[in-house]
């Protein structure tokens, strides 16, 4: 029970990465709250999880709303208490091209892929602070170190996230507050499966690449980041931990 009388805070936690999150910190001993834009997959989970008596709750927030965001995150503290741990895990894709992408796309896209990030912390730092304890974990990519063509803007968003999880290590560390990132290879999530069902071979060419053989189960993210909330990593923060199977350490 690694994370025994923790709160945990996740967002985009109703299916996918997030949602083996959220089981996998309950698994843990921990009350977890997770907000999501998607409300029928939050709710299912909520009460398929509550069946098992976990302590669980979810609300609805799009993380790129400040206000939105303020309000579901100060409904669920008054439910569990004050957030000890913090999964940053809501993001979109883009594969835009830099040329035609529009500022108004421009800057939905990094509100939620970034700028989320910092709103999360803000809301949660004060009582970390106050508690002299904490943990934030990011979920970034891969695409953050390296990237392929026709990832505009998405590897800049990851690049970005690794900057603002080595800042808040630094600059909260004193608080004993620890903000690490988590940067998964390819996962078998639904979005990924679709997109790898979207064009004849894809599939076979993406497996063909990995290191091991196989893509990710997001459980296996998610132990990761079970691992970094926890007290067995108490010293371990600003910090970017790859897990994807070795596919980054492959030359191309």
């Amino acid at each position: 029970m690694k994370l025994a009388n923790q709160h945990i805070f996740v967002t985009g936690g109703s299916k996918g990465i997030g949602a083996a999150i959220v089981r996998d910190c309950l698994e843990a001993g921990a009350k977890v709250s997770f907000v999501d834009i998607d409300v029928e997959n939050g709710q299912a989970l909520v009460k398929e999880l509550k069946t098992h008596g976990h302590s669980v709750a979810f609300a609805k927030a799009d993380v790129a709303d400040p206000a939105e965001l303020k309000k579901a995150y100060e409904s669920l503290v008054a439910q569990f208490g004050d957030v000890t741990g913090v999964v940053n895990n809501a993001g979109v894709n883009s594969y835009a091209d830099p040329v035609e992408m529009t500022d108004e796309q421009w800057d939905a896209f990094f509100a939620i892929d970034l700028k989320a990030i910092w709103l999360t912390a803000r809301l949660a730092l004060p009582a970390m602070r106050k508690a002299h304890k904490g943990a934030i974990v990011n979920i970034g990519s891969i695409h953050g170190r390296l990237t392929f063509p026709n990832f505009f803007p998405y590897g800049a968003a990851k690049s970005a996230v690794l900057g603002l999880t080595r800042n808040l290590g630094v600059d909260e560390g004193h608080h004993e507050i620890r903000t690490n990132t988590v940067a998964p290879g390819y996962v078998l999530t639904p979005l990924t499966e679709g997109w790898l069902d979207a064009e004849p071979g894809r599939r076979d060419r993406a497996t063909s690449i990995q290191p091991m053989g196989r893509m990710a189960q997001p459980v296996e993210v998610a132990k990761v980041v079970t691992f970094l909330l926890s007290d067995d990593a108490s010293f371990v923060n600003g910090s970017d931990w790859a897990v994807d199977g070795g596919l980054s350490a492959r030359s191309a």
